[in-house]
């Protein structure tokens, strides 16, 4: 009885090494979604439908029941995939299912990134900045030393393309679209992890309202940020081991 975890933008499957050693199980299985730690089919564009069909390939090989776990877009392509798998888990969590409100507006990193030209402005400055100056900035927004050096040493022209493609192909109103039939989601127990300081994936109405409709637990985290498990890996721990033992 696995648990999959799946990372989002822009990083590596690093995020999860503290959490995953103070999580009290010997079944975890972390998946790098293509261009994020992992190389990229030929022919790649990074779309919303590449994303959940290579979830739903890779989830297909895993022996189940699976508790699938899903940070930022990872969480976005768990969400994808269990619209149209709804009973294919034992349980799933994310940590962004307000992303799926109507009236969520994308934060300003990602409307830049969906603007021809600055978007590749942006992403070619990362690029060509020493790697210590973009680990800082990594630091600067909750990963811990270690995790940040690791995501750093990825991001290179490559992840900033996915980048680009992910969130062109995610600009609104394709996300509203989506969470038209969230109800969908509460075929298996669901969690939704909500960060006090994550100012990335909508309000706290709006998570409460999302995940309401999906049937979903919603447990507030204090204290941290987007990167949950990396500023307190014991508290994100405690979490969804709760969480799983009451599935």
């Amino acid at each position: 009885m696995p648990a999959v975890f799946v990372h989002g933008n822009p990083e590596t499957a690093a995020i999860w090494d503290a959490l995953f050693a103070e999580l009290q199980r010997d079944d975890l299985i972390a998946l790098s979604p293509p261009g994020f730690g992992a190389p990229m089919p030929d022919g790649w564009t990074a779309t919303r439908r590449e994303y959940v069909d290579w979830l739903a390939a890779e989830l297909d090989a895993i022996e189940g029941p699976i508790d699938l776990v899903g940070h930022d877009w990872g969480g976005g392509h768990v969400l994808g995939y269990l619209l149209e798998h709804p009973e294919s888990v034992r349980s799933w969590c994310v940590d962004l299912i307000g992303i799926l409100h109507p009236d969520y507006v994308w934060h300003d990193a990602a409307q830049v990134w969906q603007t021809p030209g600055a978007g590749e402005e942006n992403i070619a400055g990362m690029v060509g900045a020493p790697m210590s100056d973009v680990a800082a900035m990594y630091e600067s927004l909750g990963m811990s030393v270690e995790v940040a050096r690791s995501v750093a040493e990825h991001f290179n022209e490559a992840m900033g393309a996915c980048v680009l493609g992910l969130y062109r192909n995610a600009a609104q109103p394709a996300l509203a679209e989506l969470g038209q039939n969230v109800e969908t989601l509460g075929a298996r127990p669901g969690l939704m992890i909500n960060a006090e300081d994550d100012h990335y994936v909508g309000t706290d109405e709006m998570a409460q309202e999302t995940a309401d409709r999906a049937g979903a637990q919603v447990v507030h985290l204090a204290g941290v940020g987007h990167w949950w498990m990396c500023e307190d890996p014991a508290l994100g721990a405690a979490t969804l081991e709760t969480f799983w033992a009451g599935v």
